[in-house]
């Protein structure tokens, strides 16, 4: 191969710095809010497939449209029957329909994580000012969130449905925040558990078998122990079964905080005991999940 002239007249060891029109960024640069903020959103618009493929967002969208469709029923039936409240209360319906809340956060907690852990992008995430605490947070919240519309919508719905038949205006309200709160305290307990479990794999699949194992093994367990200990051989305080199993807590709590009427089941109290142990339960397992994922993510 020939070699170039100026090449061989140059001086050895020398080279040449050419100029191919690079210029260094001169925007705003937005800092640690803005990118925890934009993990938010892409993390919760991806949880209903949001911004993906179309296969993406068949099952999110047909959970949540199994969500409020008995809503839609039981207004469309109270308005043609004219009857003077709702056959269902709010928070007794998100605890009926408590099974599909967790096929989605089954469903959709791996999402949030696991396929940043399978793909190794977590360390991508961190070479930026975005700090670890503020990747936990933000995949927390985000998957709070994504619950949240799947659990306060059906409320919502009866809420209108209540009002637009003319119910009573001060109980229907009063009832529907009682059902915006239980649904805030499922998305939050949901969420921390859901999170915690799908982080533990990068495997999707995994993920989504762990996270349904957990709930439903837990939601057996308190239901049996509650029936042994209610039954006629138990020895009573079967309300501590709720204990046991995160939808039975939020059952539970939910009771207690908004002083529903007593009914009997794994997630029923009868005792004020019982209620300020599943608060302080409620808190601690929310804090604890949130402490194990900062640490699954400290060695990245």
């Amino acid at each position: 191969m020939p070699v170039p002239p100026e090449a061989a007249t140059a001086p050895p060891g020398t080279g040449v710095i050419h100029d191919i029109g690079y210029r260094p960024y001169t925007g705003p640069r937005l800092g640690r809010a803005h990118a925890a903020r934009a993990l938010f959103v892409q993390s919760l618009r991806a949880s209903y497939g949001l911004g993906r493929s179309a296969r993406s967002k068949v099952l999110p969208m047909l959970l949540l449209g199994a969500m409020c469709a008995p809503a839609l029923i039981v207004v469309a039936l109270a308005v043609m029957t004219r009857q003077d409240e709702l056959p269902v209360d709010y928070p007794g319906y998100l605890a009926a329909t408590s099974t599909l809340t967790g096929i989605f956060l089954a469903a959709q907690a791996p999402v949030m994580l696991s396929r940043d852990l399978r793909f190794m992008t977590v360390p991508l995430y961190f070479s930026r000012p975005l700090t670890r605490t503020d990747y936990v947070r933000a995949k927390t919240a985000a998957m709070t969130a994504a619950l949240l519309v799947l659990t306060a919508l059906p409320v919502v719905i009866l809420y209108a449905g209540a009002l637009l038949a003319g119910m009573p205006v001060g109980h229907n309200t009063a009832h529907a925040l009682y059902g915006l709160g239980t649904a805030l305290l499922y998305s939050v307990l949901y969420a921390s558990v859901g999170l915690v479990v799908a982080a533990a794999t990068p495997r999707r699949g995994f993920g989504v078998a762990a996270v349904i194992g957990v709930l439903i093994v837990s939601t057996t367990v308190a239901g049996i122990t509650w029936a042994l200990l209610d039954g006629p051989g138990g020895s009573g305080g079967a309300d501590w079964a709720s204990l046991l199993s995160p939808s039975t807590l939020v059952d539970a709590l939910s009771g207690w905080v908004f002083r529903l009427p007593h009914e009997d089941g794994p997630g029923s109290v009868s005792s004020g005991a019982v209620g300020a142990v599943a608060l302080l339960e409620f808190a601690a397992v929310a804090a604890a999940c949130h402490l194990l994922l900062l640490r699954r993510y400290r060695k990245f």
